[in-house]
C-alpha cells in the first residue's frame, strides 16, 4: 500500500491512504541501515509504501523518491540532520521583531538552506499589533531587505486578523511547511486558518520574553481552501547541513550575484584580494546582518555555534 506521512510522534508515524484512511505504522528493523544520517528517516510529507497488519497498523517498507525536503543539522547530533518536512511547495517561516525576538542570522540561516534545496519562502511578519513605532520601522526595513533580495514578505496580526486573507490566497492549494522560533505563533496561525482545530497554545514568558513549546510533533493539516500545513515544533537555532564552505556563498543571493565579479573563483568573500563581495560589504550593497549571517555559517565546521541558539 502506498500513502502520506501526516504525523510524526517518535517511535509511530501516521500514514494517510489514498481513500483517506489512517494507519498507525513503524519503520521496518532494517529501515534505518541504509545509510540515512538522520534522527528521522521518515519524514511529514513523505510518500511511502508499507505493509498493512490488518489491524490499522502497518510497517513502512519503502519511502518514495522525494521531490524536495528541508533539512537541518540535529540539536543534539552534530553528525546527524534532522529533516522538518519532505515533498513541499513552499515555506511559511513565521518571524516576529519582539516577543520574542526572531533574529537576522536564524532567518538568513533558513534561507539559504531553503535555496540549497530549491523551496520558496514567504517570510510572515506577526504581532504587528505589539510593536511600537520603533519596532514597526524595525520590521519596515527588514521587509524592504528581504523583499530586495526577491523574498515574499507579509506583514500580519494574526490574533487581529490583519493581514490575513492574503496568506490564505498564499497558502491555498499547495504543501507549506510552517515553521519558526517558539512563541512566533505557528499554533495561533492554525488556529485561525483551520476553524474547530484548536491547537494548544501558551503564553509568552514574561520573565524572558521567549516562547514555550507547545508542538511536540510534527503534523500536516488540510486548509479548508485546499491545500495543506505541515506544523513543526518551535526551533531556537538553526545548524545548517551538508553545506559546504565553496558553495555556501551560492545560496544568499546578493553574495553569488554580486561574487560572480571576485578576482578568485574559489574567493569565500572573507581576505581574498579583488574580492568584490568585501567592497559591496563595505559601502553598504550588501547588508551588514546578511554578510554576518554568512560568517557565521561558514565557522560551523570549526564550532557547534548552532548549539547557542542564534
Amino acid at each position: 500500500m502506498t500513502g502520506t506521512v501526516i504525523k510524526n510522534t517518535g517511535s509511530w508515524y501516521i500514514v494517510r491512504e489514498g481513500d483517506g484512511r489512517l494507519f498507525s505504522c513503524k519503520v521496518k528493523g532494517n529501515f534505518r541501515l541504509r545509510g540515512i544520517r538522520s534522527t528521522n528517516p521518515v519524514a511529514v510529507g513523505d510518500v511511502v509504501d508499507f505493509i498493512d497488519n490488518g489491524d490499522g497498523t502497518g510497517l513502512i517498507s519503502e519511502i518514495r523518491d522525494r521531490r524536495n525536503y528541508i533539512i537541518r543539522k540535529a540539536s543534539n547530533l552534530s553528525k546527524q540532520s534532522h529533516i522538518l518536512a519532505a515533498n513541499v511547495d513552499q515555506v511559511v517561516l513565521l518571524v516576529t521583531v519582539a516577543h520574542p525576538e526572531t533574529s537576522t542570522t536564524f532567518v538568513d540561516r533558513f534561507l539559504a538552506s531553503a535555496e540549497a534545496y530549491r523551496i520558496p519562502v514567504l517570510l510572515v511578519f506577526n504581532k504587528t499589533d505589539l510593536y511600537d513605532e520603533a519596532q514597526l520601522e524595525q520590521m519596515r526595513l527588514l521587509m524592504n531587505l528581504y523583499s530586495g533580495l526577491g523574498y515574499q514578505c507579509l506583514a500580519c496580526s494574526v490574533l487581529r486578523g490583519t493581514g490575513m486573507e492574503g496568506l490564505r490566497d498564499m497558502l491555498c492549494g499547495k504543501t507549506t511547511l510552517l515553521s519558526g522560533n517558539s512563541g512566533v505563533g505557528k499554533s495561533t496561525l492554525l488556529n485561525a486558518l483551520i476553524p474547530g482545530l484548536d491547537v494548544r497554545t501558551d503564553e509568552i514568558s514574561l520573565s524572558h520574553d521567549t516562547g514555550q513549546h507547545t508542538t511536540t510533533f510534527s503534523e500536516m493539516f488540510d486548509l479548508p481552501e485546499g491545500g495543506s500545513v505541515i506544523d513543526t515544533p518551535g526551533i531556537k537555532g538553526f545548524g545548517t547541513f551538508d553545506i559546504e564552505r565553496e558553495e555556501l556563498g551560492h545560496y544568499f543571493r546578493e553574495i553569488f550575484e554580486i561574487g560572480q565579479g571576485c578576482r578568485f573563483q574559489d574567493c569565500t568573500h572573507t581576505h581574498e584580494p579583488g574580492c568584490v563581495v568585501l567592497e559591496a560589504v563595505a559601502d553598504g550593497r550588501i547588508a551588514a546582518s546578511r554578510y554576518t549571517s554568512y560568517l557565521s555559517m561558514l565557522d560551523d565546521k570549526d564550532a557547534d555555534r548552532y548549539r547557542k541558539g542564534y
